[in-house]
Parts: C-alpha cells; sequence; structure tokens
C-alpha cells in the first residue's frame, strides 16, 4: 500500500494505491487488510479529494441494490467476494467505484488477462470520494500501453473545480 498527497490548483489530492489479497485468500487477511486501508484513508487530510486505486482482485457486478455505489457499466453480472467487500468498504467511506460508472465497450473495461489468453476480467478498480465523483469523466483501461504486465493500464479523467460559494 502506498499514498501520496498532491498539491493540485484547487485543492489537494491523496492516492492511496493498493494491491488487495486474492479471492482464494484467508478471509481474516482480507479483513487485516480492508481494515488497514479505512486506517489509511481515516488519516488522510478531510479537504483533500481522495482517490483508492489499483489491484483490487474484485470482481464488481451489476446488482441494482449496489446502484448508488457502483453505477450499471461494470464487466461483470455478479460480484464475487471481493467485490461484495470493496463495495462495502466504497459504501462506509462514502466513496464510489468509479470504474464501473461509464459505458465502454467490454474491451476497454478489462484490466487483466490470464497467461492463456482465455480469461479476461476487470479487477483493477478507481475508488472516488462520493461528494467529489462529478469531478471524474472517465475511466477505461489502455490496452496498447507496454508495461510489462498482465494487467492494462487504468486511465481516469478528472477535472479540478472551485466552489462558488463566497
Amino acid at each position: 500500500m502506498c499514498k501520496i498527497r498532491l498539491k493540485g490548483k484547487f485543492q489537494n489530492y491523496t492516492i492511496i494505491n493498493v494491491h488487495a489479497p486474492t479471492e482464494e485468500s484467508d478471509p481474516e487477511e482480507k479483513e487485516r487488510w480492508y481494515s488497514e486501508v479505512e486506517s489509511v484513508y481515516s488519516k488522510s487530510p478531510k479537504g483533500d479529494i481522495k482517490f483508492i486505486i489499483g489491484d483490487m482482485n474484485a470482481k464488481v457486478g451489476r446488482e441494482s441494490i449496489y446502484r448508488p455505489t457502483i453505477g450499471c457499466h461494470s464487466l461483470h453480472e455478479t460480484s464475487n467476494d471481493n467485490g461484495t467487500r470493496l463495495i462495502d468498504l466504497a459504501t462506509s467511506l462514502g466513496m464510489v467505484v468509479g470504474s464501473t460508472r461509464f459505458p465502454h465497450k467490454n474491451i476497454h473495461k478489462i484490466t487483466w488477462v490470464s497467461a492463456d489468453d482465455v480469461t479476461r476480467n476487470q479487477i483493477d478498480h478507481v475508488l472516488i470520494d462520493g461528494r467529489h465523483c462529478s469531478n471524474l469523466l472517465d475511466v477505461r483501461s489502455r490496452r496498447g500501453a507496454n508495461i510489462d504486465s498482465d494487467h492494462h493500464l487504468v486511465v481516469c479523467k478528472i477535472r479540478a473545480r472551485i466552489s462558488r460559494y463566497k
């Protein structure tokens, strides 16, 4: 886990980069990991725009009960255990899963390809504070980037806005 704080023109950004345990990991290990993410998040300054990005090893589905948190444009139909844990984390922190909110072709949602080139998943995600989710303009994967990994590069576009309140 890595945390970086960037100074922006109007607001500062806190980006927490994570690598979650796999689906087959011990449930206690997953609980420890998610509580550590919550701890790092809570220690970040309240005024910052906060992101949690990285390999979540979570298949987030299109379940209608989670629609306010995840949107409706996921690659997968149903969430796995890590997916529901990620949704619970996002809900408890007041965040949204930005990587499943934008309509793209399935080829642009795939973030991981297995070694045999058969299994393709969307397991890398971008989470942003719910109050700043309108600043997130787009999230998609870029297949052409040579990053020497079985994961595709995930790119998000954000905008910086100032408040009009006096």
